[in-house]
């Protein structure tokens, strides 16, 4: 065992003195130890029980003969941090949980992890931290939230923000505003669509490292808790076996997280994710797979923001394993592939059907042809900028107009509510990327605003920072190289006409050459906006978002 070297002979007599003060027995030093990373608290809603699944994860490790010990995991509620300067600390925590997870199980020799993510950054950190460690791991999140109901429709909390744009616009009277303020997030539990955290625990499904349902049932579901007992039993299985997550997170299982990605129709930040997490493994994953798995992927399910069906729809139709086995009739899927229930993915999908071909689209009659992200290039990202077109209408998928550039996004949200913005405009927000921002803030409020105000098919956003699951629209992110270090879209000015190209995975500035050059040689640097703390040394680490926003030490 892994963990003998820290209970194990006379050289550890001081050790097991330490084990002695936690209360631990003999007999439960002479099972493996495992950990159980638990990221729970009291300020996120998806986060606020997992202490429950904490202890039904320990129940079974106990059961199948290993010893639980929990650590914890910080998390930060993005929705929360919307929109002000904590927006800034969201996808920077990726990294402070890879790492700490990472000290905590090493420095403890743990001999197998069950990992209790729930919100955006603790599924991909704890997944990076997973690939370091390399020890027997399994995932369960602690559930997506069950949808509001407003006037017997299901709303959620893209559905808040919006409400938000529509009181600005004088569509919605403050008394309706409450009305969904108090009843869009009606449970705990990770918001209702396939947002960003939604997006990760599903495609961790689909990766090998969480069993089936990790991703859709339910946060206040019974069957949450007996899915978290069953993990802490199938870790031990995995230590009997010897099946680590390298074993599982291998190329072809990216490849299927892809597939299954596009049919999903995923948050945008599973485009900064798995590279980040491929990049721990030393697997090669660029922005523009997304364009080759697209164009042979149809996209099945149109889930909030993109349509009128939810995360509790798409448990109730048969969850993802149902979406897995539909892409098998077109041979999408590398079945072979070994997962955390002890089964390759073919032996996991063979029994599940589609149970509601109105949530999860047959691939016969699929809501498009292509998948639901794309990546972009043209002289205004020559890296790529990504987009979620599911949740892009038709009008919008063909588009040019004027730019009307901001250098932050509080100048954006100014304008756009403030009626500045018309049906046409092109909104660039730039200097929010990795390093400019730093941290590559989200955009749900300037993307809710535009959508609330009427103009989500007339006004597209462009920006070097990112989007929440929860945007819809025009909304394309990411764009690379950012402004913070010259890229392209730091040299926009107010009124050039920028052209969108979708179905061509196209962006770009119609300004000349020769232009653009003259422009770059006028262009300096911007002073840091942050230069103390944390953040300031995550600027100096960042890469681009193309990159996945990981972080190397420069040369």
């Amino acid at each position: 065992m892994k963990s003998d070297a820290v209970k194990t002979g006379m050289q550890q007599a001081p050790h097991r003195s330490l084990f002695n003060a936690l209360g631990l027995t003999k007999e439960e030093l002479e099972k493996p130890l495992v950990g159980i990373v638990c990221s729970y608290n009291e300020i996120v809603p998806g986060h606020m029980n997992l202490d429950k699944i904490a202890q039904a994860v320990k129940l079974g490790v106990a059961m199948a003969g290993g010893t639980p010990i929990m650590f914890p995991a910080i998390a930060v509620c993005d929705g929360i941090a919307m929109g002000h300067t904590g927006m800034k600390y969201s996808l920077v925590t990726r990294d402070l949980i890879a790492d700490s997870t990472e000290a905590m199980a090493l420095a403890h020799q743990f001999d197998a992890l069950v990992m209790i993510p729930s919100c955006d950054k603790n599924v991909p950190g704890l997944l990076m931290a997973a690939a370091r460690i390399n020890v027997p791991t399994v995932f369960v999140s602690g559930g997506p939230m069950l949808a509001g109901r407003v006037n017997g429709q299901k709303r959620s909390l893209s559905s808040m923000f919006e409400a938000v744009g529509a009181y600005a616009a004088g569509n919605m009277t403050e008394e309706e505003v409450y009305e969904y303020e108090c009843k869009v997030c009606p449970t705990c539990g990770s918001c209702s669509g396939m947002y960003t955290a939604n997006s990760m625990n599903c495609l961790t499904e689909v990766l090998g490292m969480g069993l089936q349902g990790n991703g859709t049932i339910p946060a206040v579901y019974s069957e949450r808790i007996k899915l978290a007992k069953h993990a802490g039993m199938k870790v031990m299985e995995m230590y009997n076996r010897n099946i680590r997550p390298r074993d599982i997170m291998t190329q072809e299982a990216f490849m299927n997280a892809l597939t299954v990605d596009m049919a999903l129709g995923c948050s945008t930040n599973s485009m900064l994710h798995l590279p980040a997490i491929a990049h721990e493994l030393g697997i090669p994953f660029s922005p523009e797979l997304a364009n080759e798995v697209s164009a042979r992927t149809p996209n099945l399910c149109h889930l909030a923001p993109a349509g009128p069906t939810y995360m509790e729809d798409l448990n109730e139709a048969g969850g993802v394993y149902a979406v897995m086995n539909e892409l098998t009739k077109l041979n999408l899927l590398n079945l072979d592939c070994m997962t955390a229930t002890g089964k390759t993915v073919g032996e996991n999908i063979a029994h599940v059907y589609n149970r509601n071909p109105e949530v999860i689209r047959p691939v016969e009659n699929p809501y498009s042809t292509t998948g639901g992200l794309a990546a972009l290039k043209g002289n205004l990202a020559p890296d790529t900028g990504i987009v979620k077109r599911s949740a892009v209408c038709e009008e919008m998928m063909v588009h040019e107009g004027p730019a009307r550039v901001f250098d932050c996004e509080e100048d954006a949200i100014d304008a756009i509510k403030g009626g500045k913005i018309v049906a046409g405009d092109v909104v660039v927000i730039r200097y929010e990327g990795p390093k400019g921002g730093p941290g590559m803030r989200e955009m749900l409020n300037p993307t809710s605003a535009i959508a609330g105000m009427g103009l989500g098919s007339s006004v597209a956003l462009i920006t070097d920072g990112r989007f929440s699951g929860a945007s819809r629209g025009a909304s394309i992110g990411h764009v690379s190289p950012e402004a913070a270090v010259g890229g392209p879209i730091a040299l926009v000015e107010e009124g050039d006409i920028i052209k969108i190209n979708i179905p061509e995975c196209r962006l770009d500035l119609d300004v000349s050459d020769e232009v653009l050059a003259e422009r770059r040689a006028n262009w300096k640097p911007r002073q840091p906006k942050i230069t103390t703390g944390y953040l300031s040394r995550y600027a100096k680490l960042v890469t681009s978002g193309n990159r996945g926003a990981v972080l190397e030490i420069p040369e």
